[in-house]
């Protein structure tokens, strides 16, 4: 099971560089060469050519021109993998938006009022130091034999000195540096492609190369070899409840700034994904 934040959250950021000018606009005119009022000098007509904010026909000019180049590129960015079963992805958004709304979420609330912080911490880094194999096998395959190192190192001295992985001193006392590897960064990292946007109920955004990516992961995921499949998904989801338990807001955040919030998390979920394997 690949371990993502579910509400990948991504928005991008925006800049656009403003172009000065630096020559004299070429100026025209209806009126006749033999017009007395051709005999304005130049400095008076290109005053008298500047639009209502000051600026003359150049600056205007570069600056379409430099928003053209800024929109061509966003727009590159508003779509940035094939998104063939939009209608099946939308109604699936929808679903799971909801699902969130009226049982994750509350269950969510009810659980971080229940449950300190300090045991919610414990929970996620017995889970982190539980998907260890997870990464390390990834750092391997892509040939990061610092970050592999880290792994085992980590998962040595938090099972032993952290108690089974309950504390993570590997982290807070030895500033020892984890990964966040998975097979679907794996196939990213060797120039496969996304494929095409899928999302899944309840599991969320992905791709084509990120979903073979997470049912390879799941060989290599300890709780997947439990005995009871309804064990193996019970801790699976109290694994997700725990973890949204830190995460409440976040979600809610990326739709109250969203136009478009299908989109905005399908954008935001492939940049960030990019973003990991280019790391």
């Amino acid at each position: 099971m690949n371990r993502r934040p579910q509400a990948y959250l991504f928005i991008s950021f925006i800049s656009l560089a403003v172009v000065t000018g630096c020559a004299h606009p070429k100026q025209t005119s209806t009126l006749s060469p033999s017009s007395p009022t051709m005999t304005t000098s130049n400095s008076q007509l290109e005053i008298s050519s500047t639009n209502a904010n000051g600026e003359s026909p150049s600056e205007v000019e570069e600056k379409d021109s430099s928003f053209d180049e800024f929109e061509e590129e966003f727009k590159d960015d508003l779509i940035p993998v094939a998104d063939p079963l939009e209608p099946w992805n939308r109604l699936m958004y929808h679903f799971n938006d909801k699902l969130y709304f009226w049982f994750f979420k509350p269950l969510a609330r009810g659980y971080k009022f229940v449950v300190p912080e300090f045991a919610r911490n414990g929970v996620n880094n017995f889970f982190r130091n539980l998907y260890t194999p997870i990464r390390f096998t990834n750092s391997l395959l892509q040939g990061k034999g610092t970050d592999a190192g880290n792994e085992f190192a980590s998962f040595f001295v938090n099972s032993t000195w952290g108690i089974l992985g309950f504390g993570a001193p590997a982290q807070s006392k030895l500033k020892i540096e984890l990964s966040d590897e998975d097979l679907g960064q794996t196939f990213g990292a060797y120039g496969i492609g996304n494929g095409f946007y899928i999302v899944w109920p309840i599991i969320g955004p992905s791709t084509l190369r990120d979903t073979v990516g997470s049912v390879g992961d799941r060989f290599l995921n300890p709780v997947s070899y439990l005995d009871s499949t309804e064990a193996s998904i019970a801790i699976s989801f109290y694994d997700r409840l725990n973890e949204t338990s830190f995460r409440i807001g976040e979600y809610e955040a990326i739709k109250a700034a969203a136009i478009n919030p299908y989109e905005a998390i399908r954008n935001g979920y492939i940049q960030f994904r990019n973003a990991k394997i280019a790391e």
